[in-house]
């Protein structure tokens, strides 16, 4: 059987999903509406509603598994509330606790640095501005990736996500794709 693969940039805003029937179903932005899949995509992995970025999409459902292993790296550019210590970078590379599903967590060590500002988009809903303080850009790369892990990691370090970005899956970036571009792939 011949399998399609496509990436995605993931505007905010949307589920990482094609069917929703929660509560409020008629007012949620699917992945469907970005693009004609053809039946049976799934989206390999998923970013919540108020993040942005790169996912895969395949027909695929073992290579699915196999980007979900801790095989990939999963890069993340994160803006975070305020200037960030070096205290904090260092909790999240070592490991943090977090919360999942009522348990506590202990991260795997990642890596995590300052970065520059990025470019990306401006986003449909705007980030608040200046006037409510610094912020600053942070890289993490992890090889898990739990519910609201990124978010969750920042916010226990002391510096909640303001805008979340995923760059890289693995060996794909994001590099200059624009917001709701899909493109079919021959692989990932």
């Amino acid at each position: 059987m011949n399998h399609q693969h496509y990436i995605l940039f993931k505007p905010h805003g949307y589920l990482s999903q094609f069917i929703y029937n929660g509560k409020r179903a008629s007012r949620k932005k699917l992945l469907g509406e970005l693009h004609d899949f053809v039946e049976g995509t799934m989206a390999v992995g998923r970013l919540d509603e108020d993040s942005e970025g790169l996912i895969f999409l395949t027909t695929d459902g073992k290579e699915s598994y196999a980007i979900l292993s801790q095989k990939y790296e999963k890069e993340y550019h994160v803006q975070v509330d305020g200037i960030i210590t070096d205290e904090a970078i260092e909790l999240m590379r070592s490991g943090i606790e977090i919360g999942i599903e009522g348990i506590k967590y202990l991260t795997k060590p990642c890596q995590a640095k300052i970065i520059d500002t990025p470019i990306f988009p401006p986003r449909a809903k705007p980030i608040r501005d200046e006037r409510h303080g610094p912020t600053t850009w942070v890289a993490i790369i992890l090889r898990e990736g739990k519910f609201r892990q990124v978010r969750k990691m920042t916010a226990a370090a002391g510096f909640p996500t303001l805008r979340l970005v995923r760059v890289r899956i693995g060996e794909r970036w994001l590099n200059d794709m624009q917001p709701g571009q899909v493109e079919e792939v021959a692989q990932f």
